[in-house]
């Protein structure tokens, strides 16, 4: 695989690559690595599932990969995780990121993963964040986190110390890629202007979409209906895509279209299938779609009833979601400790 297939391979179902000719320099590097963070707070979902998925790609093109579960981040942002919930909610977050992984057809085990604690309470890493605390004024510290962590008229300084901490991570970690989705683009754009003065260079960004949610509204872990959870099974599936904003031949902020575009298109690619939409004849017949674009153009021309879709769309994401499902569930202690909220 040359270094054009590999950032093909990199960027696909992406939003934004910070720079394209950058990335192209650190493909040509003997061992590429990236990075991606993520703050072990409430229950995982498919929003994670579509970003997660986007990691086997980067396994395939030989880049090496990091996750962050990045507990003292979550405890910081206004206390999202109580201290003592933190060991077993990064644990949890491994289990469910090798599961996901590992559907999306790459090898779990190529994956390090780095618990926060491990390196952020060390030298130089606490020093270096002494040295940004001094350097950086609250508003520009608000503004980088504006879309990720928690806002307030009094904000605690923890959400503060969380921007710059994420910012270090990527240094610490020696990533020459970050990943995360676009609402971390102003953490990272904070990262490439400040980690030069500290002796480190400023990181590749490769950002993923956020996905619209099944309501009209955002995506939101405390509105169950607005997404499709780990531990959904095939009927819970069912009902809330049923019940999901689909409006006949409208694309935009349609969270149905988005998961099929972002999560089931790229898992059919790789097995070499096609998406199949059952209809009885005196509706046309069934219909399959070689790859999204021809789907949506579909879709938006009205030959596809939003029916049709969501019928097939919740078959082939149950399918997708199952297997990390099972994984979660044959272990109820790991939930039970992480959420004992839930799963008491």
């Amino acid at each position: 695989m040359d270094t054009a297939e590999r950032r093909e391979l990199m960027t696909r179902y992406t939003q934004e690559v910070v720079t394209d000719e950058e990335l192209a320099e650190v493909l040509e590097r003997e061992s590429p690595s990236a990075y991606i963070g993520y703050a072990p707070t409430g229950e995982m979902h498919i929003g994670h599932f579509t970003t997660i998925r986007k990691l086997a790609d980067f396994i395939r093109a030989g880049v090496d990969v990091t996750v962050l579960v990045a507990d003292l981040h979550a405890h910081l942002d206004d206390e999202k995780s109580p201290f003592d919930l933190l060991d077993a909610r990064t644990e949890y977050y491994q289990t469910a990121i090798e599961a996901m992984v590992d559907v999306a057809g790459a090898d779990p085990d190529a994956i390090e993963f780095v618990q926060g604690r491990e390196f952020e309470l060390d030298q130089p890493y606490t020093l270096d964040l002494y040295r940004m605390l001094a350097d950086t004024t609250i508003s520009r510290a608000q503004r980088a986190g504006s879309e990720v962590v928690r806002q307030s008229d009094n904000p605690k300084l923890g959400g503060l110390v969380y921007t710059l901490m994420q910012s270090l991570d990527v240094a610490a970690l020696d990533a020459d890629i970050a990943y995360g989705g676009i609402d971390q683009r102003g953490i990272y754009m904070l990262a490439r202007e400040m980690l030069p003065d500290y002796g480190y260079d400023k990181p590749v960004c490769v950002f993923a979409p956020l996905l619209s949610g099944l309501t009209e509204d955002k995506m939101s872990s405390s509105a169950p209906e607005s997404k499709i959870d780990l531990t959904d099974d095939r009927e819970a599936v069912r009902e809330k895509l049923q019940q999901a904003y689909c409006p006949m031949g409208e694309a935009e902020d349609n969270g149905v279209l988005e998961y099929v575009r972002y999560l089931v298109f790229p898992l059919l690619e790789e097995d070499g299938d096609s998406f199949a939409v059952e209809r009885p004849e005196k509706f046309g017949g069934d219909l399959v779609y070689e790859d999204y674009e021809s789907l949506e153009a579909e879709f938006v021309s009205e030959e596809l009833h939003p029916q049709d879709l969501k019928n097939a769309a919740a078959d082939y994401i149950a399918d997708a979601v199952a297997p990390v499902r099972e994984r979660l569930l044959d272990d109820p202690e790991l939930l039970a400790a992480a959420y004992p909220e839930n799963y008491d």
